[in-house]
């Protein structure tokens, strides 16, 4: 199954083309979620929330709904993954109320942090067997076999990362899903991707496994068009894919 949502939902911009002039953004989280069965919970990483917040939204969306969690920069931007377990635990110990609502939780490494895999390790180790991690390194020194020793020893997903249409990260296949973030398209209004690029990250798809797809390229709401026409391209192709807005909902980019 082919997951597809976007990076956040709270977005000023979003009303109009998505959220109804008329709907208060206190409801704003139903509404998308009856379009989208998945997102990808970014302001976790600036503050994380706290328990009552998870559970919160556990209550406000349907069953089959998913929420990614991005881990608390002080894991991964202060400590820089030294001194793992407490950062871990709290953040495990506050997620979990999401219970069945909680998919991949992704930690995002700075782009000055260099590898260490024996830091990765010790903090993938840490997180409960049956939570799905993803890793999205940024610096070039992760790309080894070492790291990708590390990631399959924990079934943590390589998180594939696109900038302009570009893989920016090795396409390893680490886990048994898949995990990939679409940061900025080139086609016009900037960040819309255009349809070849999208088609081209149909092309390296694992479809064997569950992958998770957010789009981050949120100004003008160009994430809910553009994961609502990687969505149809899926569809044209036979592929399951979860729900998506239909054209009427989005202003498309060319």
């Amino acid at each position: 199954m082919i997951l597809v949502g976007t990076s956040g939902w709270q977005y000023r911009d979003w009303r109009g083309p998505f959220y109804p002039e008329g709907l208060p953004q206190r409801r704003w989280l139903e509404h998308y979620a009856a379009h989208f069965a998945t997102v990808e919970v970014n302001n976790a990483f600036y503050r994380l929330p706290e328990r009552d917040t998870f559970a919160q939204w556990r209550a406000r969306t349907p069953d089959d709904f998913c929420v990614a969690v991005k881990v608390s920069r002080y894991l991964t931007h202060i400590k820089r993954l030294r001194e793992p377990a407490e950062p871990v635990a709290r953040f495990v110990e506050r997620a979990t109320a999401l219970g069945d609502r909680l998919g991949p939780v992704l930690l995002q490494l700075p782009p000055t942090l260099r590898a260490d895999p024996a830091a990765l390790d010790e903090t993938l180790a840490l997180f409960p067997r049956e939570v799905r991690v993803a890793v999205e390194p940024r610096h070039r020194s992760w790309w080894t076999g070492e790291i990708e020793s590390v990631l399959k020893g924990h079934n943590a997903a390589l998180c594939w990362a696109d900038r302009k249409g570009r893989p920016v990260t090795p396409l390893w296949r680490t886990a048994d899903f898949g995990y990939l973030r679409m940061h900025e398209g080139r086609a016009h209004p900037w960040p819309h991707y255009g349809r070849a690029a999208l088609r081209s990250w149909l092309d390296r798809l694992d479809l064997g496994v569950d992958t998770y797809v957010y789009f981050n390229n949120d100004p003008g709401c160009a994430a809910v068009a553009d994961a609502a026409a990687f969505a149809a391209l899926a569809r044209d192709r036979d592929l399951p894919v979860t729900r998506t807005p239909g054209k009427g909902l989005t202003r498309a980019g060319r």
